[in-house]
């Protein structure tokens, strides 16, 4: 049907081709991460076609996302205008939203070319059964599922590591797995964090000695011990080997946060430093973000769906990704299972509709050409820093102004003058989704709207948006009442926003 390496070169073509040098780092000085969503479906032949052959499809890119930077809580605004998460999976979804709008104009207008067809209920709309989406990523998903075992004899750390290891929740590593710089780096999604443990050559003697950025020296190795013969706790203490005899001598280390309220990280040296499947926020450069990590918001949308509440008004079951595919990077299948998948196996009495999805996981052994990794190996021994790219790029399959160029969470050249007005607003910013609802909902007569937005439709627009992005919700809501137990079970609350964001993540 298609294959890891298939979706990840449509994407490195698609922004090849597509995306502007507006918003792309600068060669041989800056880096970024890459996402996007692909649409899946048969080939028209194929769809009349019911022989048992390999199934024939089309695959298309309907949005696209880079960026690696977020803002402080000190700078989110409770007017929705400001985008407080820019990292390329966060962008892509947004853009997917935005996409997914302008299909449910095309199905209010009735053309057959939209991806919904009418639902059972007045006013619903469903995805056509033969289509599914599949999320890309140039980059292992900051948080959770970037903490991976290091084998002792990585040079340059991609292998996959086997189950019986990295499925231990001992074990935690990073959201950068790339070669460790200065402290700064490690609050970028692809560079290690603060005292990320650097591989050295192999002395004589056969021991691989390692050290802290920054000389701080660490002992030697602990002894070697099997997995197999400890407990998670015993696990948590020591280095040890996985089932093939390769020795974990440390975790790539995550910048990414315990929320407050979670247990922290042990701190402890080695494979020891982090604890796994615990709730993360972005780090920030002093000024602390309230942005959740990239693996938890994909697990996020892995049980309430891609579309968020607005969208849940007009549809009759959520739009869940069918498959995430990974671009070679440092990658571990267990803690992508671990962190997207089976942390939430506990969550439970979901509305109808709702669950955690057997998503599918998959690497592809192509590299992003200006990913971290592939801009050091071209920049070789030339000076200067290497830095992460300070904007972010969107693209949506949108007739309209399909682009987008954003830098510090407003469109790239915003002055401070100009912020609060109409241009200085991103086109995936809250607010003007919002809008672009609201051009929805008027483009359809009252009689054919769905019964959650009918006793709406006497409030003025600030009053429902206050009510679908603030800390209330809309009572009754099947989307509401699943993010309402999501909360409940993971203690998503205890990561605090402004009263007028709170339960709005995105």
């Amino acid at each position: 049907m298609w294959t890891a390496d298939e979706i990840a070169r449509l994407c490195y073509e698609h922004y090849g081709s597509r995306l502007p040098k507006q918003g792309k780092p600068e060669p041989n000085r800056e880096w970024t991460l890459l996402a996007a969503v692909v649409k899946v479906q048969p080939t028209a032949d194929q769809a009349c076609d019911r022989s048992d052959g390999p199934v024939q499809v089309t695959k298309e890119v309907v949005s696209m996302g880079t960026g690696t930077k977020c803002i402080g809580q000190s700078k989110m605004r409770k007017s929705g205008d400001i985008l407080n998460d820019s990292h390329a999976e966060v962008i892509a979804r947004r853009s997917f939203q935005r996409y997914l709008l302008h299909q449910l104009h095309l199905a209010a207008a009735l053309k057959e070319d939209s991806i919904f067809l009418p639902g059972s209920q007045r006013g619903l709309w469903k995805l056509r059964p033969d289509l599914l989406f599949v999320f890309f990523s140039s980059h292992t998903p900051c948080g959770d599922a970037s903490i991976i075992p290091m084998l002792e004899f990585e040079d340059q750390p991609c292998c996959p590591v086997s189950r019986d290891w990295a499925s231990n929740p001992s074990v935690e590593t990073s959201d950068n797995l790339e070669a460790p710089e200065d402290k700064r780096k490690c609050e970028d999604p692809e560079s290690p964090v603060t005292k990320k443990m650097r591989l050295e050559p192999r002395t004589p003697g056969g021991t691989a000695h390692r050290q802290s950025f920054g000389s701080q020296e660490r002992g030697p190795n602990p002894p070697n011990v099997s997995s197999s013969n400890l407990t998670a706790e015993g696990l948590a203490s020591v280095t040890g080997m996985t089932p093939s005899g390769a020795q974990v001598v440390d975790v790539y280390r995550t910048g990414a946060k315990c929320v407050p309220g979670e247990a922290g990280d042990s701190g402890q040296p080695g494979a020891a430093y982090h604890r796994v499947g615990l709730l993360r926020v972005k780090p920030g450069r002093g000024d602390r973000t309230r942005s959740m990590s990239c693996s938890d918001k994909l697990a996020r949308w892995n049980i309430l769906g891609c579309q968020g509440a607005l969208l849940m008004h007009f549809l009759e079951e959520p739009i869940y990704l069918s498959a995430v595919v990974i671009g070679k990077c440092p990658y571990s299948q267990e803690a992508m299972q671990r962190a997207l998948i089976r942390r939430c196996q506990n969550v439970s009495a979901l509305p109808e509709g709702f669950g955690v999805q057997e998503v599918k996981i998959q690497q592809s052994d192509l590299l992003f050409e200006q990913s971290r990794r592939a801009v050091q190996t071209r920049k070789a021994d030339s000076p200067g820093r290497l830095v992460p790219c300070g904007a972010a790029i969107s693209w949506s399959a949108v007739p309209e102004q399909p682009l987008d160029v954003t830098a510090n969470g407003f469109p790239q050249g915003t002055t401070k003058k100009g912020i609060g007005r109409l241009q200085a607003r991103s086109r995936i910013s809250k607010v003007e989704l919002f809008r672009s609802f609201q051009k929805l909902l008027s483009s359809i007569s009252e009689d054919k709207w769905p019964d959650s937005l009918r006793k709406w439709q006497q409030r003025p627009a600030k009053s429902f948006f206050i009510q679908q992005w603030g800390s209330q919700g809309v009572a009754g809501h099947s989307y509401e009442e699943a993010a309402a137990c999501l909360r409940h079970r993971v203690s998503c609350s205890r990561c605090r926003c402004p009263p007028a964001i709170h339960g709005r993540r995105s």
